[in-house]
């Protein structure tokens, strides 16, 4: 026989033989590990990925629902565990721009950019479309230990990961297209396109308080310490204190508007701190310490003027006037690292008020 074709013959016997094996057991691993992807956990339990999607786990009887709605190949490989044959995925041979994504929930997993032959007979990516939307299983079900991949939404069955990857990651995930889908550019249904996060800024004095309550906030993805506002760029936390810079110490709130309204954060900010008082908060004394909204559109600005006017004449503020800027937003320097969650990281109280 031609030595050519004797390998041949050897390599899709293995491959073949594996294929077996693993349909034999067509079983999940029941131990898990996640590394450190990014996710950002908001106080009502929803996860976001840092490319903007929710990727809390859905239930379930959620996932049960969606799964009817399979066909029996797809069904197969994304609730069982089981494998394609080598050699048949009808994304195998796709060399189209685009994203490919989990077949059941719609979560993008992979893109084009990354996808490379790996002559193994299974679509193969050198890298995630973010981290956080692929979770990684310790799989033991063949007696021998690998890493399962699954959505880290919805848990359907993708595939392996495997240390034999091309640079930069020398990574392989090897993974059925039966649990795929495939969108070119641009085509990506509703389901598989990020959540529309909105971003707020506002200034209450000493940032490390306003930004720690503004973490707990139901539906806030994100909260971070920094200034704007001011003058100058890149400013440091030590010129914005003694170099005049007219910056404002500055909470960046990044949220989900389905799960908590700009309406809502207004109420929790007006009620961390004092807008009577002007240029300081407390023992904080100076500019920088202002009280203030910065709006990214004509609808911030509106809700928070509207909500100043009501809370000015409402009986808590008789004979106090309310000085908070009302300003469109200018550009948001983010503080040095040591105030990003500064009292988790210290343990010190703070005077501002738990608005939730």
């Amino acid at each position: 026989m031609d030595k050519n074709l004797t390998t041949y013959v050897l390599v899709a016997s293995a491959l073949v033989a594996g294929w077996l094996a693993i349909n034999t057991a067509c079983s999940r691993a029941d131990a898990s590990h996640e590394g450190d992807n990014g996710v950002k956990q908001s106080a009502n339990g929803h996860s976001y990925s840092k490319s903007g999607y929710d990727v809390t786990p859905l239930p379930r009887e959620q996932v049960e629902e969606m799964a009817k709605k399979l066909g029996v190949d797809v069904f197969n490989v994304t609730q069982k565990a089981c494998t394609e044959r080598p050699g048949t995925g009808e994304l195998l041979r796709n060399k189209s721009d685009g994203v490919y994504t989990c077949a059941v929930c719609g979560l993008p997993l992979f893109n084009s950019d990354s996808k490379f032959e790996s002559g193994t007979g299974w679509p193969s990516f050198y890298r995630e479309f973010d981290p956080a939307h692929v979770k990684r299983t310790v799989d033991s079900s063949l007696g021998m230990s690998r890493t399962e991949i699954t959505c880290a939404r919805c848990g359907a069955h993708l595939g392996h990961v495997f240390n034999d990857g091309p640079k930069p990651t020398g990574e392989r995930h090897c993974v059925n297209s039966a649990a795929m889908n495939f969108y070119k550019k641009g085509e990506l249904p509703v389901e598989s396109q990020p959540l529309k996060l909105e971003t707020a800024y506002f200034a209450g004095g000493c940032f490390w308080g306003i930004e720690h309550y503004f973490q707990k906030g139901p539906g806030v993805v994100d909260a971070v310490s920094g200034f704007m506002q001011g003058r100058t760029a890149k400013p440091s936390y030590k010129e914005v204190c003694y170099e005049n810079t007219g910056h404002a110490e500055t909470v960046k709130v990044v949220f989900d508007p389905q799960q908590i309204s700009f309406h809502r954060l207004l109420e929790a900010f007006f009620v961390m701190h004092d807008p009577t008082q002007l240029n300081r908060q407390g023992p904080d004394v100076g500019d920088q310490y202002r009280s203030g909204i910065y709006y990214t559109s004509e609808e911030q600005k509106n809700e928070a003027l509207a909500y100043i006017k009501e809370l000015q004449a409402s009986d808590k503020f008789a004979g106090k006037k309310i000085v908070t800027q009302v300003e469109a937003a200018k550009e948001f320097y983010p503080a040095e690292d040591y105030h990003q969650d500064y009292i988790v990281k210290t343990g010190r109280a703070c005077h501002v008020t738990n608005p939730w």
